[in-house]
């Protein structure tokens, strides 16, 4: 029988604030106890997986006889971003911090990058996304110059309105970027934001693409695809990875589209991991503080839940797990969160156990290659033996 592991990613989904989390500004941000409070979380699936006996859950309850491997672990990376978060998933961990630029990037860093794509650039600041086009969109129709911004986050982000720079242009002024933002001002992302409209209501559209920085070592991607084992990367995998180690992607549109696919993929044969993240969670919800359509979100996933675990062959497992946290009930911050993740492994050889808290996302990375009998040199230590029958 074939192996087939699935890792689906609720990004930013966190489960509670890590002990170093005021070193991050995080101190209380709460991810899952912000969401339960709307009367839009409706869980069923979760609860029955396990979800409310992770360590620091117990405000959802408890099941006496859940149908999953239960935890939540802490990152062992400096950052809480989803480069880092992913990255060590997949077993590196990242010693130093991807750099930030709370006051805008260097000067004369942008002035190669306007030398090099012929346009001006505006803005060149930490700012919201949807509040950078609403303040500086007009001035970019009127003049062409790029809207360059970042976050609290290693990126440098591009928006640019698609009837002014067409969306295979900005894709090559984000090329241009990623080539020059390498050792010292390697930013982990560089991210395409285009929008459309009219002034006074431009909209982001979903051609939002990322450009990553490579991992510096090899990852759980490359080891399966080097013992030739399928990858199947869904949504942003690809472009957190720089499409190392990865065998076959597709994009999505949002979270309803990465299901869809992901209920498309569990009906193929194949041999290795499907990985997927589901982002809405984080950039529409997290980031802009709506907690009910981050609880509403998690609700649908919930329901989608039951639809797939029928699915499910003899042989295959399950992991559902985060990045790192973007608690929209956090109102010091729209920003990540540094926060523990759960991980939630469901298989019909899987044992129901609490794992408690674990130290090092790569665990998961580590569990899936030990699964697949997969040599390997990846951070982490496996909790297969502990959760196998």
């Amino acid at each position: 029988m074939k192996k087939r592991v699935f890792i689906i990613v609720l990004d930013s989904c966190g489960v509670g604030y890590m002990p170093d989390a005021a070193d991050f500004g995080d101190e209380g941000a709460n991810t899952m106890r912000s969401i339960s409070q709307s009367d839009k979380f409706k869980l069923n699936s979760l609860l029955r997986l396990g979800l409310c006996n992770i360590d620091g859950v117990d405000y959802l309850g408890h099941n006496d006889a859940p149908l999953a491997s239960v935890g939540r672990i802490a990152e062992r990376s400096k950052g809480k971003d989803t480069t880092v978060g992913h990255w060590e998933i997949a077993g590196v961990i990242s010693e130093k911090p991807l750099p930030t630029y709370p006051n805008g990037f260097p000067q004369e860093l942008l002035r190669e990058f306007s030398e090099k794509t012929g346009r001006g650039v505006l803005c060149n600041l930490p700012y919201s996304g949807t509040k950078v086009i609403e303040d500086y969109g007009d001035e970019h129709v009127r003049t062409g110059d790029l809207i360059v911004y970042t976050s609290a986050d290693s990126v440098f982000q591009i928006a640019a309105h698609e009837d002014v720079v067409p969306i295979e242009e900005l894709y090559r002024y984000c090329r241009i970027a990623r080539g020059m933002l390498q050792g010292e001002h390697g930013v982990g992302r560089v991210i395409a934001r285009p929008f459309i409209g009219e002034s006074g209501h431009y909209t982001r559209t979903s051609n939002r693409h990322d450009f990553s920085l490579e991992p510096p070592k090899k990852t759980m991607l490359n080891y399966l695809c080097d013992s030739n084992l399928s990858v199947i990367a869904v949504g942003k995998i690809y472009d957190i990875f720089a499409g190392q180690g990865i065998t076959e992607h597709t994009f999505t549109t949002g979270n309803t589209d990465g299901m869809e696919k992901t209920l498309a993929i569990a009906d193929r044969d194949f041999e290795g991991l499907c990985f997927v993240n589901l982002v809405d969670f984080d950039m529409l919800y997290g980031h802009r503080n709506n907690v009910d359509g981050y609880a509403n979100a998690l609700t649908e996933f919930d329901r989608w839940l039951e639809r797939f675990l029928p699915k499910l062959r003899e042989d295959d497992i399950l992991m559902i797990t985060a990045d790192h946290g973007c608690d929209p009930g956090y109102i010091c911050s729209t920003d990540h969160s540094r926060e523990y993740i759960p991980i939630i492994t469901y298989g019909k050889h899987i044992k129901p156990l609490n794992l408690g808290t674990r130290v090092g996302f790569s665990d998961i990375g580590k569990t899936v290659l030990d699964y697949l009998g997969v040599k390997n040199e990846i951070a982490g230590e496996s909790f297969l033996g502990e959760i196998y029958e």
